[in-house]
């Protein structure tokens, strides 16, 4: 069996070969080969370090490690869904595309019998370890390991710290304060137990993984606990939320969506007197001012917010079918991204061919599914 040790790391090159000097002393299998998990920024950092510095092949030397695979290309960036390269995972989208990478890497090679996969979760962010733990649960399997490693307080951070020497070197301690004898230092590998679910978890749905964000394969394993949908949505926060998975809209969309929802199975009938009867838009714009007072909204409608507030509606303009289906086609998308597609379907809006016209209504509304909708309101 091919022993594989999987590492995120972030702006701390050093704790690969922290894990790797931990691994070695401790007598558990060495890995035949390693991989990284990183981002754009953090990479030049991990080249420097390991291979222009020279620290892991010191590693190498001084304890005559067993030979083992590891270059550039074995040192995986995090990607969007565009295949474009996520620099640094600070914003909300680049920690759901994080998520996605790491579940679908976890995926592949937890995928091959044949491979024992160690995985350690000491470096990168906070969130990064936490989407590495709950991707190892849910894909583990019994040969299978999560691990940590800790070093004493007084090295940790410490720039030129990258393992504990065999004899005394002295370096330039934490925070640039005095200095530490790096072979005195304590380096611990602790395993972490963790829940294996894979044999859990309906084989169709283990299959679909590797083609499912992060956010769908949460949805659908909390979709098999639970008969009826419900939906939470919250005005103030501009937000649809179910099954674990919250969805961020615009207030226009939002908006939308919630007015069509009011409808109920009746929907809004498109016909050919539609874009004629303000009354539609008003019923929009009196939802979409309770959430925002964008005016570019209201100028598409031929009026202002202070129009709306005096009740000055002379000039309001029926709705038009240029702004009704770009709006239900951005509230589609956005589901189907996030959701698993039998669970977006019954979400979405719907447009039914009628002999009057074109009908829009929420899906949901025209079954018998139960599905609940929950409007969160604040104080």
């Amino acid at each position: 069996m091919k022993n594989i040790l999987l590492a995120t790391i972030g702006a701390s090159p050093q704790v690969l070969t922290e894990t790797l000097y931990a691994i070695h002393q401790s007598g558990k299998p060495f890995p035949h080969e390693v991989f990284v998990i990183t981002t754009l920024s953090a990479k030049p950092l991990l080249m420097n370090g390991l291979f222009r510095d020279g620290h892991l092949q010191a590693l190498k030397d001084e304890y005559q490690l067993p030979e083992f695979c590891f270059d550039e290309s074995h040192i995986w960036l995090i990607e969007d869904d565009e295949g474009n390269q996520v620099n640094d995972a600070k914003s909300i989208e680049d920690q759901s595309h994080m998520a996605d990478f790491i579940t679908k890497a976890l995926f592949r090679l937890t995928s091959n019998p044949d491979i024992a996969l160690h995985t350690s979760l000491a470096g990168g962010r906070k969130t990064m370890a936490f989407y590495t733990g709950y991707a190892m649960s849910l894909l583990g399997r019994e040969q299978d390991t999560l691990s940590h490693v800790f070093v004493d307080d007084d090295y940790e951070f410490v720039r030129d710290f990258w393992f504990p020497t065999k004899t005394a070197k002295w370096v330039t301690g934490k925070n640039g304060q005095g200095e530490v004898d790096i072979s005195k230092a304590q380096v611990t590998l602790a395993e972490i137990p963790f829940v294996r679910m894979r044999h859990s978890i309906d084989q169709s749905l283990l299959t679909s993984m590797e083609n499912l964000s992060f956010s769908q394969t949460v949805a659908l394993l909390n979709a098999g606990q639970n008969q009826t949908l419900s939906v939470k949505v919250n005005p103030k926060a501009k937000t649809l939320e179910t099954l674990g998975v919250e969805m961020k809209l615009t207030a226009k969309e939002l908006a939308f969506y919630l007015w069509l929802y009011q409808k109920g199975d009746a929907g809004l009938l498109v016909d050919r007197y539609f874009e004629d009867d303000s009354a539609h838009s008003l019923g929009f714009l009196s939802q979409f001012a309770s959430m925002s007072q964008d005016p570019r909204v209201f100028d598409s409608f031929g009026i202002t917010p202070e129009d709306m507030k005096e009740n000055t509606l002379t000039n309001l303009k029926g709705m038009e079918r240029a702004f009704l289906q770009p709006v239900c086609s951005m509230i589609n998308a956005k589901l189907k991204k996030e959701l698993p597609m039998a669970i977006a379907e019954k979400l979405s809006i719907r447009s039914l061919s009628e002999p009057l016209g074109q009908k829009y209504r929420v899906a949901f509304c025209g079954q018998s599914t139960q599905v609940e909708l929950q409007l969160i309101t604040s104080n």
